[in-house]
């Protein structure tokens, strides 16, 4: 059997695979017509862009960035990238000006190829300042704008010449050169450049791949992004399972497309899921008292569920009404072809995910960071190798170890080869030993089962002395489908404190039924009745908490935490720095003495 060991190999598994010879691999909408090209045209348009960049000057080494949504062009110039052994730079299309400079700087990356007209005048005004960009590509059609099938036709004129030397370069190529550079914001500071190798990123996917179940027959939709390691890495798992890749429209649009295209698995975030239930919640909400009360029991029959468990003949009976009642319209709403549901870059709630799995969703979620390529366990579809509330085994090509502070430590062929023109910090991450340091908190069982309780650098401490774990309060209060977000503080005081994000649209449909005015979101927060419904639910959620975890204040906001406004990372975590010091006021609300606690 044939073991890729460069990226590009994907291509050779392509060629000699019956199954894939000529299959469709990758699609993208446009104006409402699903855009299908064959594994033939990839490799087509990756060689003529790969002969295009040796025509341009492009040498091993140098690099080149991209900017731009998901997309099957991200895939061509990626491959044309890596064939003649130069760098891929991977950029969120949604950063700062400021993080657009200090990336294409830093990186010097030699040409820029971006989605759309208004990212190409961002760069180009960007690019004035670095010398050492020479030209900016757009992948849209835009007229009197450089666009990349300009590089495409260039190769073209040029390919019998130059596939020679393409095909010596890939020859020179091994698997621990340089593949691409992906720029993690820390919490503190410029973004690091971590390193990735062929090897790094190409281990990680085949052996991810041998625990997925879905093969060539199976089509999937992502919404990853493409910049991010975790899409980047299942983007090449995909294809070396022989898929069939659908990128979705938007982030808006994804559940449309999964339903739309019925699609077989997609990868997701915790926080989209806590999203479809929030909506699917907030409709059970205005059903008749008896359909509500049905609903009400399939939750509490889901949250008993546990994978490959056998059921008494009376849990049988009760799990196949609600199933029929009420989970056989999530399927029917969403997909019920959807057999694999990846979830990671952030917990996802215990709770949330067996409810999921009751509704006939198996929810696989994992664990990594960008610096193990990302993978470091997960769980898949075989009895005890799925365990609810962990992450799952650790992957067969990684070990593991929990420091004496608790903290993962990992090795293996996935780690990073560290972040760039940063030695310094590079060694800080590692021990003596060569164990790459995670910087997360967490528990390995007796069957190599990993389980992550919080962030090391997020742990505080109360003044009493005690140790809170944000992230674990942060989900239980998440699981009420008022809360839409939650931010837990309280380091060095007395008691734990929440920054709560309702879920606005609920309470502006209540708002409505209920004919109560308000003039903007502000002041729909502050009625009596929403903060007496948000304290009730905190109050239901202390009971699940040990007696120094408890929420003694909260603070309700009227904005939503999101991207756009900075509170939220590019994978949609907490940036707990920024929140802090933007909702400063409100946190110091929560421990002034006129806030009655709960």
């Amino acid at each position: 059997m044939f073991i890729p060991t460069r990226i590009f190999d994907i291509f050779e598994i392509f060629k000699n695979n019956p199954e894939t010879v000529g299959k469709m691999v990758l699609s993208e909408k446009v104006e409402k017509i699903w855009v299908k090209y064959s594994t033939e045209e990839y490799i087509r348009v990756a060689n003529e862009l790969s002969s295009g960049f040796l025509k341009l000057g492009i040498q091993k080494g140098d690099k080149i960035a991209t900017v731009t949504n998901n997309r099957p062009q991200w895939n061509f110039l990626d491959m044309g990238i890596l064939q003649i052994g130069a760098v891929h730079v991977t950029v969120y299309p949604t950063i700062t000006d400021e993080e657009f400079d200090y990336i294409l700087k830093h990186s010097e990356s030699k040409y820029v190829f971006v989605a759309n007209k208004s990212l190409f005048e961002r760069i180009k005004k960007i690019s004035a300042n670095i010398p050492e960009i020479k030209s900016i590509y757009i992948i849209d059609d835009i007229l009197d704008y450089p666009n990349w099938k300009e590089v495409a036709v260039l190769g073209q004129e040029n390919l019998e010449k130059n596939i020679t030397k393409i095909n010596e370069i890939k020859a020179s190529i091994n698997e621990n050169n340089l593949a691409t550079l992906i720029y993690t914001s820390g919490t503190t500071g410029l973004p690091k450049g971590v390193m990735l190798s062929h090897k790094n990123i190409l281990s990680n996917s085949y052996t991810s791949a041998q625990r997925m179940h879905l093969n060539h027959n199976h089509k999937v939709l992502d919404f990853l992004p493409l910049s991010h390691v975790f899409g980047h890495m299942t983007n090449y798992l995909y294809q070396i399972k022989g898929m069939s890749i659908y990128y979705a429209e938007n982030v808006a649009k994804v559940a449309d497309n999964i339903h739309e295209l019925q699609v077989d698995g997609f990868i997701t975030v915790p926080r989209l899921l806590e999203a479809i239930f929030e909506k699917i919640s907030a409709k059970a909400k205005k059903l008749p008292a008896l359909k509500r009360k049905i609903f009400e029991l399939s939750l509490k029959i889901g949250e008993q569920f546990e994978p490959y468990k056998k059921m008494t003949a009376f849990e049988k009976a009760k799990y196949n009404f609600v199933n029929k009642a009420v989970f056989s319209q999530w399927r029917k709403a969403l997909s019920p072809n959807v057999e694999f549901l990846g979830c990671g870059g952030s917990a996802l709630s215990p709770r949330l995910a067996k409810i999921f799995w009751a509704a006939g969703f198996k929810v696989f979620e994992g664990y990594g960071l960008t610096e193990t390529s990302p993978i470091i366990a997960v769980n898949y579809d075989k009895p005890g190798k799925v365990k609810l509330g962990t992450v799952g085994p650790v992957l067969e090509e990684v070990q593991v170890k929990i420091a004496e502070d608790g903290e993962i430590l990992a090795k293996g062929p996935n780690v990073m080869l560290g972040y760039y023109k940063e030695p310094d910090l590079t060694k800080e991450m590692f021990t003596e030993d060569g164990w790459f340091k995670t910087g997360d908190i967490g528990e390995l069982d007796e069957n190599n089962i990993l389980k992550i309780t919080d962030r090391k650098k997020e742990i505080f401490k109360l003044s009493s002395g005690k140790y809170i774990a944000p992230q674990v309060i942060e989900n239980k209060l998440k699981e009420s489908f008022l809360i839409n977000q939650a931010m837990v503080v309280g380091e060095n005081q007395k008691f734990p404190g929440a920054l709560i994000s309702p879920n606005m649209d609920f309470f502006q449909d209540w708002a409505k039924e209920e004919k109560i005015d308000f003039k903007d979101h502000q002041e729909l927060v502050n009625l009596p009745k929403v903060k007496e419904a948000i304290s009730k639910e905190i109050q239901n959620i202390n009971k699940k908490l040990s007696e120094h975890e408890k929420i003694r204040k909260f603070q309700i906001l009227w904005n939503e935490f999101s991207i756009k406004t900075g509170e939220l990372s590019n994978t949609l975590k907490l940036k707990r720095k920024v929140i802090s010091e933007k909702y400063r006021d409100f946190i110091d609300k929560i421990y002034t003495k006129n806030e009655k606690e709960l």
